[in-house]
């Protein structure tokens, strides 16, 4: 037996982004002699998920784990790479990539992020230098979010438990959650300025602060310029700060890992 992990991320035109993901790939710790490649969905020429079971497979693996790192279950790309691999569906839906070609390798695809403990440290960690009276803010987590109500339920259950997580470090008053797709994050945030404004008027303390995390894996066109756009006109603290870079990433990568070469250890 020889195992080996394809970390699958979705792949960006930046190549700064593209170095972020390879940074926390090459920085996994591994046992000796397992190949672990980094490949993406789509852009990364010569990169490609296909290119990278190839490579795995020309190396003489014979288990591949098939990481999938992006932020929530509930994203069709998981969903499409599941089922090319020939998992079911999550949600009610044929996926849009075709099969993979695995020769002579079993393959087993893992979860990606969700609501992962060491994610919400990450996350309590962008928003910690916005907040100045965590009893009286409010975080609003915001993350991209499906159009399809079977993974959309899935985005807002976990993106709720990370929330809660994060609330719960940081002692914050409250935590809310919004998605970009479908387009919540203006409403989320008008009824937190009704709210913000009616606890002023009622305390005197100027009411409540809302501070914004984004739930992406590296800083781009989302982070940069769509959250801001949709909240524009708003009272809010926000940096941008994504998951990466974050040495926790590789941590959490090197867990999935173990406890996969525990589990096909064990048959």
């Amino acid at each position: 037996m020889k195992p080996g992990v394809l970390v699958i991320s979705h792949g960006s035109r930046d190549a700064d982004w593209v170095a972020l993901v390879d940074e926390a790939v090459d920085s996994v710790r591994r046992p000796a002699g397992m190949p672990v490649v980094s490949s993406f969905l789509e852009i990364v020429e010569g990169r490609l998920i296909q290119d990278g079971v190839d490579a795995l497979e020309a190396d003489g693996v014979t288990h591949i784990y098939v990481l999938p790192l992006f932020v929530s279950s509930g994203s069709t790309h998981v969903d499409d790479i599941a089922q090319a691999f020939g998992q079911p569906a999550a949600a009610y839906r044929e996926g849009e990539l075709e099969p993979f070609t695995v020769r002579e390798a079993s393959v087993t695809v893992g979860r990606p992020i969700d609501d992962d403990p060491v994610i919400a440290e990450i996350v309590y960690g962008n928003v910690r230098e916005l907040s100045v009276a965590p009893e009286r803010e409010t975080l609003l987590l915001v993350a991209h979010g499906s159009r399809e109500k079977g993974l959309n339920r899935v985005w807002r259950t976990g993106m709720t438990r990370l929330a809660e997580r994060v609330r719960a470090l940081g002692g914050f008053k409250r935590a809310e959650i919004a998605t970009l797709l479908p387009d919540q994050a203006a409403c989320v945030m008008k009824a937190l300025t009704r709210r913000r404004a009616g606890v002023g008027a009622d305390s005197g303390d100027g009411g409540e602060a809302v501070l914004v995390a984004p739930l992406f894996l590296s800083r781009g066109y989302f982070t940069n310029t769509v959250i801001p756009g949709r909240l524009a006109g708003f009272d809010y603290r926000y940096n941008g700060r994504a998951l990466l870079p974050n040495p926790y990433i590789s941590r959490w990568i090197e867990r999935q890992i173990g406890e996969w070469l525990t589990d096909i250890e064990a048959r």
